[in-house]
C-alpha cells in the first residue's frame, strides 16, 4: 500500500478518494477472502443456534453474491468503537479518549445513523492511536476484541440471511467503514467470504497513520463492491446487498435484490417507495439498549449519554 500514499498526501476529488478506497478495499478484500479460505477449519460461532429466517429463494449462482454491512445491520453497535474499547484495556490510549468513543456510541445507539462528523472523528482518533503499530501487533488484537465484545452483539437474523448466501454456494462479503482488518477478523468467526473495510496505509508492516483514499463510506462502498463485483466476474442485477443506514443506498441501489435491515428513517421511506424488501430485528425502544463502555466511568457515560439524548430529540 506504500506505493499508494501519495495519492493521499495530494487531496484528489472526493469522487476520486471514494473511487480510491473503495479499489483499494476490493484489492484487499481478495487477498484476506483467499487466505480465508485456505483456513483448516473456517470458524462459524454457534452456527446451530440461529433461528429460522425466511428469505427471498436463493439461487446457487457463481455470478451472485450477497454484500452486508456491518454496524447495527449484522452486529450491534459500531465495530470501531468496540475495537476502541479493546485498546483502551490494553492501555493504547487514556481515558479522555475512551469518553469520547463513549459519547460516540451513546449517539450512534441512538440515533441509530452514523454521524459523519462522528465517523470522521473517530477515525481520526483510531489512526493517530495505530501510527507506529505493527499489522500484525493489531490482528492479535483485534481477534482477542471480538471475543470480548462483539461476538454477543451479533444480530441472530442477519446471520441467518448470510447463512442463506452461504448454504447456497454464494460468496459473502461485508462492507464496511471499520478498518478492514477487523472486518476481515468478524468476516472469518462468521464463516463469510471476506470482508471489504478501510484500508490504512502501512510500510513494511507498520500504520503510518494515513488512509489509502478515504473511509470506506456512503459513496466508497459502492465503488468497492463494483470493483470486487468486476475482479469476481460477478452480475451485479443477480446480486443481493443489506444495509441498515441510508448512507448506504449508493450500495443497495447498485444490485438486484437489496435490502434494508434495521433500517434508519430515510432509508426505510426509500425502501417503501421502492418495493425494497426490510427486515427489522430490533425490539423496544432504541435507547433502552444504549451500550456504553464499562470503563467509561460514571461522569463521562452520564455526560455522554444525556447529550445524545438532548441531540436526538433536537433533531428529530
Amino acid at each position: 500500500m506504500a506505493a499508494l500514499g501519495w495519492l493521499t498526501r495530494r487531496r484528489p476529488s472526493a469522487t476520486a478518494r471514494s473511487v480510491l478506497a473503495g479499489e483499494a478495499a476490493a484489492e484487499a478484500a481478495r487477498k484476506s477472502s483467499q487466505e480465508l479460505a485456505e483456513l483448516v477449519e473456517p470458524a462459524r460461532d454457534r452456527a446451530d443456534e440461529l433461528p429460522p429466517e425466511p428469505t427471498f429463494p436463493v439461487v446457487g449462482d457463481a455470478l451472485a453474491a450477497a454484500f452486508f454491512d456491518l454496524d447495527n445491520t449484522v452486529m450491534q453497535g459500531a465495530a470501531l468503537f468496540h475495537f476502541g474499547r479493546g485498546l483502551y484495556k490494553r492501555q493504547f490510549f487514556q481515558r479522555r479518549e475512551l469518553a469520547r468513543f463513549a459519547w460516540q456510541q451513546a449517539w450512534f445507539r441512538l440515533a441509530g445513523v452514523e454521524d459523519p462528523e462522528h465517523m470522521q472523528d473517530a477515525r481520526d482518533s483510531a489512526l493517530s492511536i495505530v501510527k507506529g503499530h505493527r499489522v500484525s501487533e493489531l490482528m492479535s488484537i483485534g481477534e482477542e476484541i471480538y471475543d470480548e465484545y462483539m461476538a454477543d452483539r451479533i444480530w441472530p437474523g442477519t446471520r441467518a440471511l448470510a447463512q442463506a448466501h452461504l448454504d447456497a454456494g454464494q460468496k459473502v462479503w461485508l462492507v464496511t467503514a471499520a478498518p478492514v482488518e477487523t472486518a476481515t477478523i468478524i468476516a472469518r468467526r462468521l464463516g463469510l467470504t471476506g470482508a471489504l473495510g478501510t484500508v490504512a496505509e502501512s510500510v513494511d508492516g507498520v500504520y503510518t497513520g494515513r488512509l489509502v483514499g478515504e473511509p470506506l463510506h456512503g459513496p466508497a462502498k459502492a465503488e468497492a463492491v463494483r470493483a470486487l463485483a468486476a475482479a469476481e466476474g460477478l452480475d451485479l442485477s443477480r446480486c443481493a446487498a443489506y444495509s441498515d443506514s441510508h448512507n448506504d443506498i449508493p450500495m443497495l441501489s447498485l444490485v438486484g435484490h437489496p435490502y434494508a435491515v434495521n433500517p434508519d428513517a430515510k432509508l426505510r421511506k426509500h425502501a417503501r417507495e421502492r418495493e425494497w424488501r426490510l427486515r427489522d430485528y430490533r425490539t423496544g425502544r432504541k435507547a433502552a439498549k444504549v451500550g456504553i463502555p464499562a470503563a467509561a466511568g460514571v461522569g463521562a457515560l452520564a455526560g455522554g449519554t444525556v447529550a445524545a439524548i438532548a441531540l436526538h430529540r433536537r433533531r428529530r
